[in-house]
């Protein structure tokens, strides 16, 4: 199924300052949700982001947490985004049934997000190089999993030009512009 801007939201997951420092290819994780970010905001896609246990490892990272919507940010110890009460209820009052998820780590939380997210039946993209753990193969073995379990495994190309639809118009001329 394709995504469509008008019935997705954006998921980040804990992309925070201590974590990301260890995570394997964190500077294109954050650079490619930085894209996924600013094309959420441009087309009306709702977003949260979530930090987990901020205390211990940090605030979103500053090139993110500009992007973020007044308000976005949920903080959790839950892995699950879903398992915590607040963030369940905000995701819920976004009425979208396509989630995409980025975020750290692959096979933590977000892999335990999007497993809820599909147990409740909204259909998942998990953004491959939007995501990342510490070390490669556990993200390897978290996105196989998904995969298995009925996410859609995609890239930010591949959200950018789904949400788009069609080239020619002012929205496509900004973001494509993301994307070189």
């Amino acid at each position: 199924m394709l995504m469509k801007s008008d019935d997705s939201c954006l998921l980040v997951v804990d992309v925070q300052s201590k974590l990301a420092p260890v995570v394997a290819g964190s500077e294109r994780v954050v650079e490619n949700t930085a894209t996924l970010m600013k094309s959420a905001a441009r087309l009306g896609v709702p977003m949260l982001v979530s930090e987990q246990y901020p205390q211990g490892l940090g605030a979103t990272v500053d090139d993110l947490a500009c992007l973020a919507p007044n308000d976005s940010v949920v903080e959790k110890v839950d892995f699950s985004c879903l398992g915590d009460a607040a963030f369940a209820e905000r995701f819920d009052g976004l009425g979208r049934n396509q989630a995409v998820v980025a975020g750290m780590e692959a096979h933590v939380c977000v892999l335990q997000t999007a497993m809820h997210l599909i147990e409740r039946g909204t259909d998942v993209y998990v953004v491959s190089d939007a995501v990342s753990s510490r070390q490669l193969g556990n993200a390897e073995m978290a996105l196989e999993r998904l995969r298995g379990a009925g996410a859609e495994v995609v890239t930010t190309e591949m959200v950018v030009f789904e949400w788009l639809g069609r080239a020619g118009t002012p929205e496509f001329k900004e973001l494509s512009a993301l994307i070189k």
